[in-house]
């Protein structure tokens, strides 16, 4: 379920981060989409383009964009992509 009192300013700070780690996405033929953020303070998006398939996508979210958004934004407890394979180590 997606929150429902987050006002534009938080929306906006989040789109800030997500736009500072959007030109390495797209260099790669990729994006990033926002999704939801649920009640648990968990910010879903959809990576999207080359990123939805590459395998190196988990360690790119992980890596680049939650510690982008978490930096920014820091009552966002964690990030997550609903079309990214996990880790295999």
């Amino acid at each position: 379920m997606a929150v429902t009192n987050i006002d534009q300013d938080f929306m906006l700070r989040v789109e800030s981060a997500l736009d500072q780690i959007r030109p390495y996405l797209e260099a790669d033929g990729g994006n990033v989409k926002v999704l939801e953020v649920t009640e648990d303070m968990v910010l879903k998006l959809e990576l999207l383009g080359a990123c939805g398939s590459c395998p190196m996508s988990a360690m790119t979210l992980k890596a680049g964009v939650e510690q982008s958004v978490l930096k920014a934004v820091p009552e966002i407890k964690s990030v997550e992509a609903v079309n990214v394979m996990p880790l295999s180590v």
